[in-house]
């Protein structure tokens, strides 16, 4: 009866175990727009929590993403589920979504950084125009400091 029990318990295990791979979708979304479609939906996700211009929070922005790629939920899921059982192309696709935006935030954190000391220099030219109290008025260049010829 204990051998009997053991072969059970070892043909069920191996039974469970899924090495399938789905068959193509008639209507799958190609990796390069599942990739962007997967970026979109991770800015998304994050942006769920954030407050938006009428200072709204907790707001769905997934079928602005659907809509966006005009696509539907099940169609993105029918994809989704293909690629799952790809799973190595599958992990690229989710790579590449996230070196995508992490680029994207690079660029705009140099962005904001160059903002950042447009804005800090103006500040201190300000800050070292009241220390110095230099007036408005010398910094206004008059005409006749300069000398101007007749070009005619």
């Amino acid at each position: 009866m204990k051998k009997i029990s053991y072969l059970l318990i070892f043909i069920f295990l191996v039974s469970c175990t899924s090495n399938t791979i789905l068959e193509e979708p008639k209507d799958l979304i190609p990796r390069d727009t599942m990739r962007l479609l997967i970026q979109e939906m991770m800015i998304a996700s994050s942006a769920k929590y954030v407050k938006n211009k009428n200072l709204e929070t907790k707001i769905e922005y997934m079928s602005l993403v659907y809509d966006q790629f005009k696509i539907d939920s099940a169609r993105f899921q029918t994809s989704n589920v293909y690629y799952m059982s790809k799973i190595d192309l599958y992990q690229e696709i989710f790579e590449d979504a996230k070196a995508s935006l992490e680029k994207e935030k690079k660029n705009n954190d140099d962005i904001n950084t160059r903002r950042d000391s447009i804005r800090n220099d103006s500040l201190n030219k300000v800050r070292e125009i009241k220390k110095n109290n230099i007036k408005e008025d010398s910094l206004v260049l008059n005409k006749k400091d300069f000398k101007v010829k007749n070009a005619l």
